[in-house]
């Protein structure tokens, strides 16, 4: 028995009566709340995502947020719209977080490409460099009946987006998010962020400014549930469990990029991309196990690699820009954590590796 219900149990009449009435007034209470908050949590997680560049921290703050909406519910006087007044907590939430912390890179966002001599990929210390999330796309996936909402859903959290993004001091990724994501008035990013209409256009402007610069050429990509899609992961897969370097050569464009967290350096063009995965990853026939899945809008994959105990075990997840003419990016994330986070089990049963 909770001491609540002890204590309820103890009480005299009037006082039972009391605490019984003001118990269903609490949670009347928090049923009024779920049912005005609850439709905007997929998009607050994809709010924090975009701020933070983590799917663990996003689903963090998420939570973070809801308890701050919940303590202050009482004073909510509907000025601003649900909407807004929740995306004014959760903006500050991510805001505050990341005060102290190192933004949230991929290799490819230390310097340039390996341009040397091949080498075995060098991991980064731990700690070294805090790297970015791949984001599933299950946790944000709008209404299936809703085809234009899917689509802007998954273009907003691309990867090379949001890896450009964290590029921008805090404020004014948020600005920018609030603004050109989110479709946020000039009036309604200053209220949410407590500043000018000013400061929000000179933001704008100069975030835009640097996103250009970090991604001057972004391309459209294939939709993952488009055919040409699925069929380049189809191969990507098949040519990694079947080592395959022939398949792979042709699945990739000729000026694909290949890059893997932990790991700094990163491989530009077809030939060296091919070469260090023959040389240094593929290994032999049935070492690796993909399963296909969806992450940031784009085809993707669980990873498994078959330890010397004979097991297949979660290695990471493997995430695909798919274009009209191949694969034009590779990103691996190296963190067996990911796996389950998409929803799949750490290991193979019998080599099946199913969800969890």
């Amino acid at each position: 028995m909770t001491a609540f219900a002890m204590e309820k149990a103890a009480a005299p009449t009037d006082c039972a009566d009391s605490a019984e009435s003001a118990e269903s007034a609490s949670s009347a209470e928090r049923d009024r709340f779920a049912a005005q908050t609850e439709p905007y949590r997929r998009e607050l997680l994809a709010h924090c995502y975009r701020m933070v560049g983590s799917a663990h921290d996003a689903e963090d703050l998420v939570q973070d947020t809801y308890l701050r909406a919940w303590r202050a519910f009482s004073r909510y006087d509907g000025r601003a719209s649900m909407r807004t007044w929740l995306y004014k907590i959760a903006t500050n939430v991510c805001l505050t977080a990341l005060e102290p912390r190192r933004i949230r890179v991929l290799p490819s966002g230390l310097g340039g490409a390996h341009e040397g001599p091949e080498r075995p990929a060098r991991a980064v210390a731990p700690g070294e460099v805090c790297w970015l999330e791949p984001l599933p796309d299950s946790w944000i996936a709008p209404a299936a009946d809703d085809p234009a909402a899917v689509v802007v859903a998954r273009e907003s959290v691309r990867l090379a987006l949001i890896a450009g993004l964290q590029h921008l001091p805090a404020r004014q990724r948020a600005i920018l998010i609030l603004r050109d994501v989110l479709a946020f008035s000039a009036a309604e990013t200053a209220q949410i962020l407590g500043t000018t209409v000013t400061a929000v256009k000179s933001g704008l402007q100069r975030a835009r400014a640097r996103l250009d610069q970090l991604d001057p050429a972004s391309e459209a990509l294939l939709e993952p549930t488009d055919e040409r899609a699925r069929a380049l992961l189809d191969a990507y897969i098949a040519a990694f469990e079947h080592c395959d370097v022939e398949l792979l050569e042709r699945v990739l464009r000729a000026d694909a990029t290949l890059e893997a967290t932990p790991f700094r350096d990163w491989r530009a063009g077809r030939t060296r991309c091919v070469g260090l995965l023959d040389a240094s990853v593929l290994g032999r026939p049935g070492d690796w196990r993909l399963v296909a899945t969806m992450a940031n809008g784009q085809p993707a994959a669980a990873i498994y690699h078959r330890e010397p105990d004979g097991v297949l075990r979660a290695a990471g997840v493997v995430v695909l820009d798919a274009t009209g003419g191949g694969v034009s990016r590779v990103v691996a994330f190296h963190d067996p954590a990911l796996v389950a986070l998409f929803g799949f089990q750490d290991h193979c049963v019998q080599d099946h590796c199913l969800e969890g």
